[in-house]
């Protein structure tokens, strides 16, 4: 029995060995690799109707140069998906909600926007540290303000994956807390509970999906910006 809600986040061991390195091959092994026949399953049809479309939809605005950047998204997009998604089952463990794993997603991606930015078209990306028509008083304030929000987007990107999914999850518990504490007092009102949590479960799936899309959707605006 846990002592803390918050002992749900916190990353299990076995034998000494943490097992979220487990937890994050495992996802691999749920989508099917591409065969060699000329008809897949419905399965395979699905995965690919979705991978493109979400490439289209992702890529749509990015000139031609970004869209070598396209398998690496997409395969980040669905490796999110698919942690946040095993993470609603229960007696299981949910990696993004761990700050050290989404900054460690985060700052990597985020730091090769800027270094390709620099190194391709360095006039450009310093540009953007100081908006055009800036009165001269204000450039060494405005140059700091922008440096500091380009700091910060990678810990923006950390921050909002972790607190949405944790926020979800200690709201699922607590309530689900309440139907059993409360089924033997008040059946009724705790069927109603269930109700909602049932409804906040659903909730809970779209904010995986929506969460991840967000992720992978701003790293493409930070590309856009250097490339």
């Amino acid at each position: 029995m846990m002592a803390s809600f918050f002992d749900q986040f916190a990353s299990p061991s076995f034998a000494g060995l943490p097992l979220i390195a487990i937890a994050l091959t495992f996802p691999w092994l749920l989508f099917p690799s591409t065969s060699l026949k000329w008809l897949g399953n419905r399965f395979e049809t699905l995965q690919s109707w979705f991978i493109n479309r979400f490439t289209n939809q992702l890529l749509l605005p990015l000139n031609q140069e970004a869209h070598k950047w396209a398998l690496l998204y997409v395969s980040l997009m669905i490796f999110i998906i698919s942690l946040n998604m095993l993470g609603l089952l229960p007696y299981t463990f949910t990696p993004t909600t761990q700050l050290s794993l989404n900054m460690g997603l985060a700052v990597p991606f985020w730091l090769a926007t800027v270094i390709i930015g620099l190194r391709n078209r360095p006039t450009h990306a310093l540009g953007h540290l100081l908006p055009e028509g800036t009165p001269t008083p204000l450039i060494p304030m405005l140059i700091i303000i922008e440096t500091i929000s380009l700091f910060i987007r990678p810990i923006a990107l950390g921050v909002r994956l972790t607190a949405n999914l944790t926020a979800g999850h200690l709201l699922i518990q607590l309530i689900g807390t309440a139907v059993f504490v409360l089924f033997p007092i008040m059946t009724t009102l705790s069927l109603l509970t269930g109700l909602v949590l049932l409804l906040l479960t659903i909730l809970e799936v779209a904010v995986a999906m929506i969460q991840a899309y967000v992720f992978v959707l701003l790293l493409s605006l930070y590309l856009q910006e250097n490339v």
